[in-house]
């Protein structure tokens, strides 16, 4: 563990050197980003220009769910936004052996191949989304919430992550999953906003086959008083953990059936 932790140290190090090399293009990325999730809050408004609630919610606690979305979905973006690359690239150009035969995990290599920096504009518009609409709803800042949010953020992005990684593995069968992997992870949006404005089968796959919800509504609704801590912090963590290990036996599987392929 302590070896994987210094060579992830290293590689960041290493990126971060190559992001100040680079500065303008990183920063044109980061306002470019900056301004597409800009248009989401935008949509909002206009709704909201022209009804009072959305089925009891009201638009500042729609922008809250909105912009704690954005954050673990940010976080999972910047850590291991490879694994598109991986879904599309990597089995059908026969790249994978080079992980094969390093000493090192796998999965490991392939997520710190690539650190995807525009991913901060997803935090950054979440988080100021979320701290503008707390203060403006006036919702209570106790230890125990704070302590929940941070927490839930950390468990949440781990949904993420193993729903990515999940449907990336796909590609050991069937060596092209990136269409598997847009179509899932557009699901996704439908937890900015509050799922109870969905039909009963939306729901149904958002909380109980992608677990979306949980990245998203849940936690939001129990941080504003509108929902339950189990629903909002025990399951989340719970669904993040077990998420976790399903995908990566999914992945494990997927080695296991590998076979090297290429051009």
């Amino acid at each position: 563990m302590k070896k994987y932790c210094k060579l992830y140290i290293k590689f960041l190090q290493q990126y971060i050197k190559t992001l100040i090399e680079y500065r303008a293009d990183f920063i044109l990325e980061l306002i470019g980003f900056l301004f597409v999730q800009s248009i989401g809050v935008i949509f909002i408004g206009l709704i909201f220009n022209n009804i009072p609630s959305l089925k009891g919610w009201s638009f500042y606690e729609i922008l809250f769910i909105y912009g704690f979305a954005q954050i673990p979905r940010g976080i999972d973006h910047v850590f291991t936004d490879q694994l598109w690359i991986f879904s599309w690239q990597t089995i059908v150009e026969g790249k994978f052996d080079k992980y094969l035969v390093r000493p090192l995990n796998p999965l490991f290599q392939v997520i710190v191949e690539k650190f995807q920096p525009d991913g901060f504009g997803e935090i950054i518009i979440g988080s100021i989304l979320l701290i503008f609409s707390w203060v403006k709803l006036g919702v209570e800042v106790t230890i125990i919430k704070m302590i929940s949010l941070v927490i839930i953020i950390i468990f949440a992005s781990f949904i993420y992550t193993a729903i990515k990684l999940a449907v990336a593995s796909i590609a050991f069968w069937v060596k092209f999953a990136q269409s598997y992997l847009f179509m899932v992870y557009q699901l996704s949006t439908f937890v900015k906003y509050p799922i109870t404005i969905y039909p009963g089968w939306i729901r149904g796959v958002l909380t109980f086959i992608i677990p979306f919800a949980f990245t998203g509504y849940f936690p939001s609704a129990y941080l504003l008083g509108k929902g339950s801590f189990v629903l909002g912090v025990v399951m989340t963590c719970f669904i993040g953990v077990v998420s976790l290990l399903v995908a990566y036996r999914i992945w494990l599987l997927g080695i296991s059936r590998y076979e090297s392929s290429g051009s």
